[in-house]
């Protein structure tokens, strides 16, 4: 992946991909106001998930290791995984061992993070993705561009489009006779899955939350897919972040207040699984669970930046951020686009890469996703945070350092100030510019410039208007002031 600019710049040309984030992002937000609106209470909501998250995040190793006790006491069986290598060769042995060559998911970010599909693939084992936005992109060839809505840049004649080219190739075709309307697009979709549902011998999930004191693992979502993945195989493997947990069933009355409003903007979500270990007789017999870390414990040692593990994947920032709504999601070159995605990406995946060190600056900092996070995170506290990283830990001086420099000098010693006052008193007078500022300038600068207007320079210097309004006045030693 390019740097974010370059990447988001070729998104920003593509007319239709703008009109579909507009309108799909607009409409979550409006929905979204409405009904957090209708809680009275809704601060000190934010203020209760912040706090059992970062009470958590303290005592994660306890936590955790409460979770290990519950879940192997309810019936399952729990592995631990410190990166995506060891996540993923823990889910194909599993598989393996249930001789099955396919499995069925339920859509998790945490398996998409650890790229398990293509490693499912690799070793010759299909999974068929069951959650509508996730199959669009799958069968699209595509990558997932928002948290929430995988397909978000994908209209509806698109999504068509793909169901009658793609559908047939790996199971039941879509109709020939269909049309992009919703409902006859979510059918195609659901006779398409249906005989995967029924045949599949091993499912995916991930898990929104893991409760430490009983072993419950909660999933919400808002089509059935995930029950029909959570109640019909014999095997089911649950890939989870070890951030997901939470101390008691009880902290879920705040989350499930919480997450349904600022994602779906619904009041609850239409289904709501939760399971412990196993049943006898009901449902997956043999259940899984992987503990991934994979660089979470990296980020828990960060002060400023562990606040990003409170996130509960609801992608509220998403839809109020400025540039995800012009840029969309694959100019982050991460499965976690917009704000929570241009700080948890690069403090996860760390700082080596070009695409990781510009991710902090893919933001205004105009701190909109702040009041919009249910559990408070301050991601404009973060993004500063890593852009004092990113310059850190720079190799070689770049043009911005080297100017930051010059203008520090300068402005350090008052002669040097007027000078340059001066100079760009000149500057005004013969640079050619409209009332909206300079046109585009050459070299460097114009990567400033043809984005941004620069405001001409004014042709008189504010110590040469004081003088003429105020006269002439020195300090003791005689510089002007």
């Amino acid at each position: 992946m390019p740097k974010f600019p370059k990447a988001a710049k070729k998104s920003v040309a593509d007319a239709q991909l703008r009109r579909n984030l507009r309108h799909a992002t607009t409409a979550i937000r409006e929905k979204r106001e409405h009904v957090v609106a209708e809680v009275p209470n809704w601060e000190d909501l934010r203020l209760a998930g912040q706090a059992i998250k970062d009470r958590t995040l303290r005592h994660l190793d306890h936590y955790l290791v409460q979770l290990e006790e519950s879940l192997t006491r309810a019936g399952a069986t729990v592995h631990w995984a410190n990166d995506a290598d060891e996540a993923n060769r823990i889910v194909i042995q599993l598989t393996r061992a249930a001789g099955a060559d396919e499995v069925v998911k339920v859509k998790s970010m945490a398996t998409q993070e650890l790229e398990l599909n293509e490693a499912l693939e690799e070793a010759g084992i299909a999974a068929w993705e069951t959650d509508l936005a996730e199959l669009i992109v799958q069968l699209g060839h595509d990558r997932p561009s928002h948290i929430l809505v995988p397909a978000i840049h994908r209209n509806r004649s698109e999504v068509r489009e793909i169901f009658l080219e793609e559908m047939g190739r790996y199971g039941a075709p879509a109709p020939d006779d269909l049309t992009d309307d919703p409902a006859r697009l979510a059918e195609a979709a659901r006779l398409h899955l249906r005989e995967k549902f029924l045949r599949a011998k091993v499912a995916v999930s991930g898990a929104n939350f893991a409760v430490a004191e009983s072993g419950t693992l909660v999933v919400v979502e808002s089509e059935g897919n995930g029950r029909m993945c959570l109640t019909l195989p014999e095997t089911l493997i649950s890939v989870v972040g070890i951030e997901k947990v939470v101390p008691t069933f009880a902290d879920l009355e705040v989350f499930l207040q919480l997450l349904p409003r600022s994602s779906t903007a619904e009041r609850m979500n239409p289904y709501t699984s939760t399971w412990t270990g196993v049943r006898p007789g009901d449902g997956p017999q043999d259940v899984h669970v992987v503990l991934v870390d994979n660089g979470r414990t990296k980020v828990l040692a960060d002060e400023v930046g562990r606040q990003a593990l409170r996130c509960i994947r609801c992608s509220a920032c998403l839809n109020i951020c400025p540039v995800y709504e012009r840029a969309g999601g694959h100019a982050y070159g991460s499965v976690y686009p917009g704000p929570i995605g241009a700080i948890l990406t690069p403090m996860l995946r760390g700082l080596d890469s070009p695409i990781d060190r510009s991710l902090p600056y893919a933001s205004s900092l105009c701190g909109a996703c702040y009041e919009v996070c249910p559990v408070r995170i301050n991601i404009p506290e973060v993004l500063v945070h890593l852009r004092n990283k990113v310059v850190e830990t720079e190799k070689r001086p770049t043009g911005w350092g080297i100017a930051m420099k010059v203008g520090g000098w300068m402005m350090g010693n008052g002669g040097r100030l007027g000078l340059a006052l001066k100079g760009s008193e000149l500057a005004g007078r013969i640079l050619p510019g409209d009332h909206l500022g300079v046109v585009p300038l050459p070299g460097p600068p114009g990567a400033w410039t043809n984005a941004r207007d620069l405001p001409v320079p004014p042709t008189q210097t504010f110590r040469d208007w004081w003088k003429a309004e105020r006269g002439n006045h020195s300090n003791d030693k005689g510089e002007q002031r």
